[in-house]
């Protein structure tokens, strides 16, 4: 199998045929051994039985239903772990990555990469979803201690020996961009154009896109832990430097006892102790969930395997 194309379904079941289609007359130009990946992620849609027609027709459609909506990452893994191609495309399926530049996308490959990622140099999203972007990868930067382009998406290919290595990583909290940078392959990124959604909307709102921010932070990096120990050895420095001021200003004045200083230096103090104990307790909780070692996601039925 020379090329695989991974693609998590979710909510537009009317785009798949002309994806379909797209997709067929692109790939035939680079090889006539491929496959297409369709991984239903439980969309509410009916997106399925669109795919299972698609696999009746077209054998080299693969339909991989999940058991439930485990989420588009957890979807992509789902795919990864079937791909046979030596060179596989990770995209979506709403029409805004176009197929046509998969060629593009291989042909850059071909200059010696191993990961090749698209880059929507003008994004047809609106103004508080380039926000929200610009907001996770500020987060993961700052996790990472990589600069990370809000441009990049998942949209991209990669050879099969990056394929590999990002099958093996199975953490629970993922995310697809920050996993293939990591792994530290020989990478690039080309300019394509981003197109309007030809069905559905986008489910990424703020609150998930910030959950899935939180969660990359503690999951992949212990900065948090350590800003909260730089925090303590700072507030301890202060609370000396102001017991040394209130002694040095019992003997030099007549001081009364202040009650409300007292409990808005204790209530602070309490916020801090408590703020501690949570984070610590998330990264626990990961741990915990972690070690269970629960399946990534779970498959349902697979057509054309």
């Amino acid at each position: 199998m020379d090329i695989s194309v991974v693609i998590p379904v979710y909510g537009c079941p009317a785009a798949l045929p002309e994806l379909h289609e797209r997709l067929t007359a692109t790939l035939s130009q680079i090889s006539e051994s491929y496959e297409i990946i369709l991984v239903n992620d439980a969309c509410p849609k009916g997106s399925w039985s669109v795919i299972e027609e698609l696999c009746a027709k077209d054998k080299k459609v693969v339909g991989v239903e999940l058991s439930r909506n485990f989420g588009q990452i957890y979807a992509i893994a789902a795919g990864m772990d079937i791909a046979k191609g030596e060179h596989v495309v990770v995209m979506d399926c709403d029409g805004q990555d176009r197929p046509e530049e998969i060629l593009n996308l291989y042909n850059k490959l071909k200059e010696g990469y191993d990961v090749v990622f698209a880059r929507r140099a003008v994004r047809r999203d609106g103004p508080i979803k380039r926000l929200i972007s610009r907001m996770f990868y500020a987060v993961y930067s700052f996790a990472s201690g990589t600069k990370y382009d809000p441009a990049i998406c998942n949209f991209s290919i990669i050879t099969r020996r990056v394929a590999d290595s990002y099958r093996a990583m199975r953490e629970r909290h993922r995310a697809y961009v920050a996993y293939i940078k990591w792994l530290g392959f020989r990478e690039t990124a080309i300019d394509v154009e981003h197109c309007d959604r030809i069905e559905g909307k986008s489910s990424y709102n703020f609150k998930k896109r910030m959950k899935m921010a939180g969660d990359i932070l503690i999951s992949q990096s212990d900065k948090a832990l350590k800003f909260t120990v730089g925090l303590g050895f700072f507030l301890t420095l202060l609370s000396i430097g102001f017991a040394i001021w209130l002694i040095v200003n019992y003997f030099i004045n007549d001081v009364l006892s202040g009650w409300t200083s007292t409990m808005v230096l204790l209530c602070f103090l309490s916020g801090i102790i408590e703020m501690s104990l949570g984070l610590v307790g998330l990264y626990v909780g990961n741990i915990y969930m972690q070690v269970k070692e629960r399946p990534l996601y779970v498959i349902r039925s697979i057509r054309n395997q």
